[in-house]
């Protein structure tokens, strides 16, 4: 991940707020779609749910130029997915909403260089998280 990544990932995400409603539900439509199984792991206002979606994400590419004081968070909430159920093929599922939302959100806006940039920003994020879930889990066990 590189400051020209970084700088595409906050710049594209900077046009989805002012939608930032209708990305969630394009989001969470997509999911759902990709991968029903996921539904039951979501309980509760969905509306809600897209907003603390959006405000996460937020947090995340507001914070990829300091990314050393993102890494804790990112370690406890993938502990907390992991003792939700979520599987490392979750997060595949996740990547592929996410990129048909942005794809869709961002229209010519979403070029090849910003869905490149995303996907390396978003790897970095997941596998974080993922590595998190398996050190709770060999702890654990």
């Amino acid at each position: 991940m590189n400051a020209g990544q970084i700088e595409l990932v906050q710049a594209s995400w900077r046009q989805v707020l002012p939608i930032a409603d209708q990305a969630a539900a394009l989001f969470y439509g997509r999911l759902f779609e990709l991968d029903p199984s996921l539904k039951p792991m979501f309980r509760g206002d969905m509306k809600e749910q897209g907003r603390k979606l959006m405000s996460m994400i937020g947090f995340a590419v507001n914070a990829l130029n300091r990314i050393e004081n993102l890494l804790p968070g990112l370690r406890t909430l993938g502990e907390r997915h992991g003792s939700y159920g979520v599987r490392d093929e979750h997060y595949d599922t996740v990547a592929n909403a996410l990129l048909w939302t942005l794809d869709k959100g961002l229209g010519a806006g979403f070029t090849t260089e910003v869905k490149e940039a995303w996907v390396t920003v978003y790897t970095v994020l997941a596998d974080t998280m993922k590595a998190a879930a398996h050190a709770k889990e060999r702890k654990a066990a």
